[in-house]
C-alpha cells in the first residue's frame, strides 16, 4: 500500500517537500492550500507598491504538479486535526492520512491591539498586497483632489510599523517612487505635507542582521527622506491617528503593518505541543512533540534541539527549504528502514534591498553592501521563483523598471459583479 502523506500549506516548505517525494511510487502526496497558487513572499512588497505584477511571483499548483504522477492538489482550508483517527477536517470534508505535515506558515501579529488589527494594512499574502496597492493609489488620488490643508497630513503621511527587511524594503521603495513618480504625475499634491515614517520598537533597523547592514539601512533611508522612529512601539490606531507608546501622535489614514508574525492557529493539537509565538514544538526530525505521524515545517515550527539555535531557528525561507528536504529524505529512509538524519540548519546568510542599486548582504563569514549587494539580491531572489517564464519575465521587468524608474501597472482595480 502506498503511504498517503498530506501536506498542509504550499509555501517554501510544502513545495520543496512535494518535490523531494515527487514520482516516488511508494507515496501518494496530497497538498492542501486555501489558494490555488504558490507565491514568493520576499517580493510581495514590490506587488504592494505597483512595481511588479502579482503573477510575476505566483504559479498555479496544478500546473506545477502536472508532471508528478503521485501528487494531487486539494484547494481548501484546514479546520481541525484529529490525531486519534489520523484524519483532518477541512472546510470541504475529512481526509485520511498516514503522515501529516503542517507547513501553514504565519500570519500578522497585532499584539492584541484591536484597532490596529481592524484598520491597519497587513502585508502577508498576495490578496493583502493587492489591497495595499489599491489603497495607496486611491489615497493618492484623494490627496490630489483635497483642498483642505488641515486634511493633507492624514492623506499624505504613510506610517510603516516594523523595521525588519519587509519594512525597510517597503519604505525605501515608497520613498523612491515618491521622488521619481509623485512629483511628476501628481502636481496637485503639496509634498511638504507628505512624510514616510518607519517605526520599530527595537533600537536598530534590521535587528537580526549585522551592524554594518543596520547602519547602511538607517543612513540610506534617512537620505531618501524617511523619518525613522526607533525604541518605541505603536500603541493604537484610532481616528486616523497612529499613537505611539511614548505619547506621540502621527496623523495618517495609512498604517502598513509589518511588525511581527505569529503561527497560524491549528485546532486539535494539544496545548503542550504549542510554544512561544504559537509555533508548533518539534523534535530534531521535525515531528510534533507528543504526537505520532504529524510533522511541522518552516515558520510555524519551533525546533530547539539544534545547539546553535536553542531558542529556535529564524523564520526564513532557507530554514523551511532545508527542513523540507531533510524530512523528504527521512520519509524515504523510513521506508528503507534506515537511520533517520536530524535536521541541522546551514546558515546561508540574509539580505535586504534598501533602494535602487543599494542593498545589504550578510553571509556567514562576511558582509557587504551597495551595488554588488544589490546585484546579489536580484540574482538570489530570481533563483527560487517557480517556473522559467516567471524568472525571465521578472528579470526583464526589473531591467526595464530600474532604467525608467516608472512602473506602468499603477491600475486601481476593484472587480465586482455587474448585476445589470
Amino acid at each position: 500500500m502506498k503511504k498517503h502523506i498530506i501536506i498542509v500549506g504550499g509555501g517554501f516548505a510544502g513545495i520543496n517537500l512535494v518535490k523531494s517525494l515527487a514520482n516516488d511510487n511508494r507515496f501518494t502526496i496530497t497538498l492542501i492550500d486555501k489558494n490555488n497558487y504558490h507565491f514568493f513572499p520576499p517580493l510581495i512588497y514590490q506587488v504592494a507598491t505597483s512595481f511588479i505584477e502579482a503573477s510575476n511571483i505566483s504559479y498555479p499548483f496544478r500546473k506545477l504538479f502536472s508532471n508528478y504522477k503521485n501528487v494531487r492538489f486539494y484547494m481548501g482550508s484546514l479546520v481541525k486535526v484529529i490525531p486519534e483517527t489520523k484524519t483532518i477536517e477541512t472546510e470541504n470534508g475529512e481526509l485520511q492520512y498516514d503522515e501529516l505535515v503542517l507547513a501553514l506558515g504565519t500570519e500578522s501579529n497585532f499584539f492584541a491591539m484591536e484597532n490596529v488589527q481592524k484598520y491597519a494594512l497587513p502585508m502577508k499574502t498576495i490578496d493583502e498586497a493587492l489591497y495595499v496597492r489599491n489603497y495607496l493609489l486611491l489615497t493618492m488620488e484623494e490627496a490630489a483632489k483635497n483642498e483642505k490643508i488641515k486634511e493633507a497630513p492624514k492623506l499624505q503621511n504613510i506610517v510603516i510599523a516594523g523595521g525588519g527587511p519587509t519594512g525597510v524594503e517597503l519604505a525605501g521603495m515608497i520613498a523612491e517612487m515618491g521622488q521619481y513618480i509623485a512629483e511628476i504625475e501628481y502636481p496637485e499634491i503639496n509634498r511638504s505635507f507628505s512624510n514616510i515614517y518607519l517605526i520599530d520598537a527595537m533600537p536598530v533597523l534590521l535587528s537580526p542582521m549585522s551592524k554594518m547592514a543596520q547602519k547602511a539601512a538607517l543612513n540610506k533611508l534617512q537620505k531618501l527622506g524617511v523619518k525613522i522612529i526607533l525604541n518605541v512601539a505603536v500603541k493604537d490606531f484610532i481616528d486616523e491617528k497612529v499613537i505611539l507608546a511614548n505619547g506621540r501622535v502621527i496623523e495618517t489614514e495609512t498604517l502598513i503593518w509589518t511588525s511581527g508574525v505569529i503561527g497560524r492557529e491549528i485546532k486539535g493539537l494539544p496545548e503542550s505541543s504549542i510554544g512561544k509565538g504559537r509555533r508548533i514544538m518539534v523534535d530534531e526530525y521535525n515531528k510534533v512533540t507528543g504526537l505520532n505521524n504529524i510533522y511541522a515545517l518552516g515558520d510555524i515550527c519551533l525546533q530547539i534541539s539544534d545547539d546553535k539555535y536553542p531558542k529556535g531557528h529564524p523564520q526564513l525561507a532557507q530554514v523551511a527549504i532545508q527542513q523540507a528536504k531533510n524530512l523528504g529524505k527521512n520519509f524515504k529512509k523510513i521506508e528503507d528502514e534506515k537511520i533517520l538524519s536530524p535536521f541541522i540548519y546551514k546558515d546561508k546568510g540574509t539580505m535586504a534591498i534598501i533602494s535602487k542599486f543599494n542593498a545589504v548582504v550578510d553571509l556567514p563569514k562576511f558582509s557587504f553592501k551597495g551595488f554588488t549587494a544589490w546585484c546579489t539580491w536580484l540574482f538570489i531572489h530570481i533563483i527560487p521563483l517557480v517556473g522559467f517564464r516567471n524568472k525571465l519575465r521578472l528579470a526583464m521587468d526589473w531591467l526595464r523598471l530600474f532604467i525608467t524608474n516608472n512602473p506602468s501597472i499603477r491600475l486601481i482595480l476593484r472587480p465586482k459583479r455587474n448585476n445589470s
